[in-house]
């Protein structure tokens, strides 16, 4: 983070990476492997140049530089138009507002821009060759159009970007490409294997989760937190407060909720104390504080929003503290801020006409029995935890096989997915102390932005 609201990565970083634990998979396999997927962080964008090389530091998906150039693109595009074709307002996010960014701001390194990649797409270039995308991730630049699972030519001529620049977008379950053969032999895998498009790792977690039909939702609480929904048909939210992405699923949609910093806020409150105290160790300590927090509420907001509010200069904050609260009321308040604020995603899919009828727990947050049942309560949903608690990885796996013909398609792959036994069950009488507890809770950002605005 070389400055506040910034974060970048250096992709050599993710090769280097990506490569040791794919010698580890092939060792302990036996070199028994039939194809790879790919899943990654959405949003972030590789610049390269004309012979293939990285000319800056990726820029991420929670990085807020790029306010002003969205501001552009919306100008240059019209909000409507550019809803209408991508499913999303312009968000500092995406990756389009960070091409003009690099325009704008480095216009050294622009002049040498002639490709732009995701960050698994890099990955897929070092394996393959190939420089391709898949239609969830390419979902997340801005730059797509979500009806025609392809570039939008009129938004990339309005914002002056050649279509020669964006790689070729498949199907997620396609074969991108197959193995070097160099690469191979340093990592002791067979030459010649498939390398599936792959997803964005909301869209493979929904793969990993079986979230393939309607009905059912998965809540994945990482360092950011999401709920995603399948949807048949493309339904946006014309406001623009949910994205609607293409799904991995051939020729299928998804809305997604995103709350920026979810895991994160967590992570950030255990550094304050310390760091010494376990995750599990910070659930125990939740749970020993009422629900509601003894009338302490977290807003997570440490890294801006996403859903709902739109607003890169969210900030977090603690609403209510006062000198009786303790240790175990903070934690307690974290926590339920970041499921308070995925529930506020849930509300907007509900009122599209979202069937939900459960909710299947992936992530970090998915190991956490506290976090599960406090989803539980707030949603006020059964929720289900997956064998398999790294669903966007298992979903990529899933993905390999029905490139390299294991499955016949995503659906067969999805039936695979296995469930602990049980779920976690509202509380009848938790799940209605927090209806009334989340109703305050909506009021505060409000209220915190209309005076953080007039001062």
């Amino acid at each position: 983070m070389p400055r506040p609201g910034w974060t970048e990565q250096h992709p050599a970083d993710w090769w280097t990476a990506s490569r040791e634990v794919l010698g580890r998979v092939a060792a302990e396999s036996g070199g028994d492997v039939a194809g790879i997927g790919l899943t990654g962080q959405m949003h972030g964008s590789v610049f390269l140049n004309e012979g293939r090389e990285v000319i800056r530091p990726a820029l991420l998906w929670n990085d807020q530089r790029t306010a002003s150039q969205c501001e552009v693109i919306t100008e240059r595009v019209g909000a409507d138009r550019l809803i209408e074709i991508t499913g999303n307002p312009a968000l500092t996010g995406f990756q389009a507002p960070k091409v003009l960014w690099l325009r704008d701001v480095e216009p050294v390194q622009y002049r040498h821009l002639r490709h732009v990649l995701l960050p698994k797409d890099f990955v897929r270039m070092k394996l393959t060759g190939e420089l391709a995308s898949d239609v969830s991730d390419a979902s997340g630049t801005l730059l797509l159009d979500v009806r025609r699972r392809d570039w939008s030519a009129q938004i990339l001529a309005a914002l002056d970007i050649p279509a020669d620049w964006m790689p070729q977008v498949l199907e997620s379950a396609e074969v991108s490409g197959r193995l070097l053969p160099a690469i191979a032999g340093e990592l002791g895998l067979p030459a010649d294997l498939p390398v599936a498009a792959g997803a964005g790792d909301n869209a493979a977690a929904a793969i990993g989760t079986g979230i393939v039909a309607p009905g059912r939702i998965s809540s994945s609480i990482g360092s950011s937190g999401v709920l995603f929904a399948h949807a048949e048909q493309l339904a946006i939210d014309r406001s623009g407060r949910l994205h609607a992405f293409c799904h991995a699923v051939p020729q299928r949609y998804h809305l997604m909720a995103v709350t920026l910093a979810a895991g994160a806020s967590l992570r950030w409150w255990r550094n304050i104390l310390g760091g010494a105290i376990s995750y599990d160790e910070l659930g125990t300590l939740a749970a020993g504080a009422p629900p509601g927090a003894d009338g302490l509420f977290f807003l997570p907001y440490l890294s801006g929003e996403r859903t709902p509010h739109l607003d890169p200069n969210a900030r977090g904050a603690f609403v209510g503290l006062r000198a009786h609260h303790t240790r175990a009321d903070l934690t307690r308040a974290v926590m339920e801020g970041v499921v308070f604020s995925l529930r506020d995603g849930l509300d907007i899919m509900r009122g599209l006409g979202v069937d939900v009828q459960l909710a299947r727990a992936t992530g970090g947050g998915a190991r956490s029995p506290f976090w599960r049942q406090l989803q539980a309560d707030v949603f006020n949903l059964p929720i289900q935890r997956t064998i398999a608690d790294e669903g966007p990885a298992y979903g990529a796996a899933l993905l390999a096989g029905v490139a390299a013909g294991v499955f016949d398609d995503v659906q067969e792959a999805a039936a695979k997915v296995r469930l602990v036994e049980g779920l976690e069950e509202p509380n009848p009488e938790t799940a209605r102390i927090y209806e009334s507890v989340y109703g305050t809770f909506r009021q505060l950002y409000p209220a915190l932005h209309a005076e953080r605005v007039a001062h």
